[in-house]
């Protein structure tokens, strides 16, 4: 039998997540580092809220397909993709222009020639190679990490908690709870880019709380949680793995400006938020329709 209120479903999926994420962040503390077994430890930790999803379907009666596995429309497909490229390069664009920071970091170029096998190349060629390599192929790995995370925030939280309270509130809940299943990979591990801890959670809580609102339209408009993996791996990949690597720092303020954890990404991911939740009143009719 299906239990009705979607609180109840909320509450069984919420402990089953933080319950079995534990185990995770147990062995990441315990080592120091995200990096842990090669990263596998931080994999199971991302798919731990999927796997509390499917366990909180089967518990609660609630049908499996409900948590958005039909691939959707390739616009939403292409939006996720294109979207971080755009609020990300405008914030990273922002950094090298105003001198907070410098594009091309000899460091991060110099490592990606040996790693391409391109010793001879010119910068520019290893910059545009290396990005190029990680936007295609570096997206499987991204996104299959990232639709771990997804099933459960995406597939099963957002339309339960829209449900529940809204689309407006209901994504500020679901930010709150994606900003806190984190925290203990930033408070005791070395989940951070070098900035002082209230500062990294700050600026980190700002970024996912409006990143949410994007998250949550993408999820409901299209009925698939795989624009929600996509954004996912792809916001992932092009900030962590190419923009914040290829920024050279510019003195102390650079820590506090790139990366999740400074502020200008935040900035710019408020003004998305905005966007979004204007465009509000075209999700919720689509998840009525979906479910």
């Amino acid at each position: 039998m299906v239990i009705e209120k979607p609180q109840s479903r909320i509450g069984i999926f919420l402990l089953l997540a933080f319950g079995l994420s534990a185990i995770f962040y147990a062995l990441i503390i315990a080592c120091g580092h995200v990096s842990g077994a090669g990263g596998m430890y931080v994999t199971g930790m991302m798919w731990a809220p999927a796997i509390a999803a499917i366990l909180t379907c089967r518990l609660m009666g609630k049908p499996l397909t409900e948590l958005g596995w039909g691939w959707g429309r390739w616009r939403y497909i292409w939006m996720a993709y294109l979207l971080p490229v755009a609020y990300a390069g405008i914030a990273y664009v922002i950094v090298w222009a105003s001198g907070m920071g410098h594009f091309g970091s000899p460091v991060f170029l110099s490592q990606m020639s040996k790693t391409l096998g391109w010793v001879s190349a010119p910068p520019w060629l290893i910059a545009a190679g290396s990005l190029l390599v990680f936007g295609t192929m570096g997206m499987v790995s991204g996104v299959a990490t990232g639709l771990g995370e997804e099933l459960g925030w995406r597939g099963f939280l957002t339309p339960e908690m829209t449900r529940a309270y809204g689309f407006t509130r209901g994504t500020f809940f679901t930010g709150v709870i994606w900003t806190a299943w984190h925290l203990p990979i930033i408070l005791f591990a070395d989940y951070n880019s070098g900035t002082p801890v209230w500062f990294a959670i700050a600026c980190f809580a700002v970024m996912v709380m409006a990143l949410s609102f994007v998250f949550s339209w993408l999820r409901l408009r299209s009925g698939s949680v795989w624009p929600a993996a996509i954004l996912h791996g792809s916001h992932n990949l092009f900030i962590q793995v190419w923009l914040t690597p290829i920024t050279a720092p510019s003195g102390r303020i650079t820590p506090y400006a790139i990366d999740e954890f400074g502020f200008m990404l935040p900035l710019v991911c408020i003004a998305m938020a905005i966007v979004f939740w204007r465009l509000r009143g075209s999700a919720q009719p689509a998840l009525d329709r979906h479910h």
